[in-house]
């Protein structure tokens, strides 16, 4: 095994992932904005015998990013596997959006990312290692009222081959986790209209499943995009 760091650990599917992993071995940094949560997480997960490490990091703010990520790894644990999972959502009329949120979607959803890979990568580059970026059936598609997610999760996909291809030489892997819908907690943040039936969708334990599949595939080998979807379809 190695460690794994994963963004938005305090609850969903990074949470689901963060437990999943300890059991599997693997130690952890953890990255979320409720350090109550990330305390109690990883104070739970140590009881596994794994090192759980963890770091507070408002990822809306990107000088947060900067500052946190360096004192998080000031540490001697160099993740062998990163898994970009944090991620926000807005509904509503794609041109009648604030600026400031979207804006914020863009933060969250991409820079976020960008400053994450920007601070870890070059680490892993060493021993080699693997990105795990989280994204959504939404970056194929286009859905009324989806617009800025569709387009946020659509250019994540495409930093994701780009930073395969320019990595390679450095054997560093890069895959997207595509995903259909699932029963996460970002349905129950306020900037989600979510007023629908949720059973038939991925459990957040089916995407930590795959995620560590993922990360459990051989350094001589990558899967590129791996699609999830809820056998019944999506929205």
């Amino acid at each position: 095994m190695g460690t794994a760091l994963i963004t938005g650990a305090s609850r969903g599917i990074g949470k689901a992932t963060a437990e999943l992993f300890a059991h599997a071995g693997w130690d952890l940094l953890l990255v979320a904005r409720c350090e109550n949560s990330l305390k109690s997480l990883s104070e739970e997960l140590s009881r596994t015998g794994r090192s759980v490490l963890y770091k507070s990091i408002d990822l809306s703010d990107s000088a947060a990013i900067t500052t946190g990520l360096s004192e998080l790894l000031d540490k001697d644990y160099v993740p062998s596997v990163l898994i970009n999972n944090a991620g926000v959502a807005w509904t509503g009329d794609l041109l009648s959006m604030p600026l400031p949120r979207w804006e914020w979607m863009l933060q969250m959803n991409l820079t976020s990312v960008f400053q994450i890979c920007s601070a870890v990568v070059p680490l892993m580059r060493s021993k080699g290692g693997l990105v795990i970026n989280v994204s959504s059936h939404a970056s194929r598609n286009a859905f009324p009222k989806w617009g800025s997610y569709c387009t946020t999760k659509a250019a994540l996909a495409s930093f994701t081959r780009c930073l395969a291809e320019e990595e390679r030489k450095n054997r560093i892997r890069a895959t997207t986790l595509t995903l259909g819908s699932v029963n996460s907690s970002l349905w129950d943040t306020e900037t989600v209209q979510s007023d629908f039936d949720r059973t038939a969708m991925l459990s957040v334990k089916q995407v930590a499943s795959e995620i560590l599949h993922l990360a459990e595939q051989p350094s001589n080998q990558i899967i590129e995009d791996l699609t999830l979807m809820p056998s019944g379809g999506a929205f």
